[in-house]
């Protein structure tokens, strides 16, 4: 996923939140620096959510470095993990990271369209009470 159409997507889904009468922020630069962080931050009923966001046609590679970032920042800052994934045309989808199948090699995990609608939330659903 390039730069700009990362940051589009996380601008995009901090505008649902907002859309839907929720907080959320952008931490501009989260790939790229050497301290902890998400993509976005949400507030969501009295919970906080720290979400990674990817994006692509239909099927999104993560590395395990990524995700182990993710659960050390949710876990100092207090937060659930969730990894959102936007597909083309699909729209967003929302992952715990245990649901995370693990790439053919084992290294880093990896998310497809197929499993994104077997095990992930849609919107509406995670900022359900």
């Amino acid at each position: 996923m390039s730069k700009s159409k990362g940051s589009r997507v996380e601008r995009e889904l901090v505008h649902m939140f907002f859309d839907q009468s929720h907080i959320a922020v952008r931490i501009a630069g989260s790939g790229s620096t050497p301290l902890l962080a998400s993509d976005v931050l949400a507030g969501v009923n009295g919970r906080v959510l720290a979400i990674e966001c990817k994006s692509g046609k239909d099927k999104r590679y993560i590395t395990k470095e990524q995700i182990n970032e993710l659960k050390e920042f949710s876990k100092k800052f207090g937060a659930e993990s969730w990894l959102g994934v936007r597909f083309d045309r699909e729209g967003w989808y929302f992952l715990s990271l245990e649901d995370l199948d693990k790439s053919s090699t084992g290294n880093n995990f990896v998310v497809d369209v197929d499993l994104a609608k077997r095990k992930g939330l849609n919107f509406g659903e995670l900022i359900r009470d």
